[in-house]
C-alpha cells in the first residue's frame, strides 16, 4: 500500500523556521515527483512546492525565496525547509505524489504567531 507520513510541524513566532519531513512508502520513490501542499482553515488545499525525480523544483509565488524543498531518495523522504515564516503560512501541511496520489496523510500542523 502507498503511504505518506508528514512530521516536523509546530508553533513558531513570525520570522522563525521549521523543517518538515515526509516519508513515503509503497512505491518507487526515486522516480516519482513529490509535492508539498497546505490547507488553512476555510481554504482549499494549495500547492506549495514540487520536486521532480530529476531534481527540477517549483514553488508557489507566496513562498519563493523563503521555502526550500529537497529530497533524499535513499531515505524515501522529502523535506520542506521553511524560513522567514509569516502568520499566513499557518496551515496543515501535506505531502504526496504528484502522479497517482496516495490517500492523504494526517499532515503536520504549522502555526505561526505574530
Amino acid at each position: 500500500q502507498v503511504h505518506v507520513v508528514e512530521s516536523g510541524g509546530g508553533l513558531v513566532q513570525a520570522g522563525g523556521s521549521l523543517r518538515l519531513s515526509c516519508v513515503a512508502s509503497g512505491r518507487n520513490f526515486s522516480i516519482n515527483t513529490m509535492a508539498w501542499y497546505r490547507q488553512a482553515p476555510g481554504k482549499q488545499r494549495e500547492l506549495v512546492a514540487v520536486v521532480a525525480s530529476g531534481g527540477d523544483i517549483n514553488y508557489a509565488d507566496s513562498v519563493k525565496g523563503r521555502f526550500t524543498v529537497s529530497r533524499d531518495n535513499a531515505k524515501n523522504t522529502v523535506y520542506l525547509q521553511m524560513n522567514s515564516l509569516k502568520p499566513e503560512d499557518s496551515a496543515i501541511y501535506y505531502c504526496n505524489y504528484i502522479l497517482f496520489p496516495a490517500d492523504w496523510g494526517q499532515g503536520t500542523q504549522v502555526t505561526v504567531s505574530s
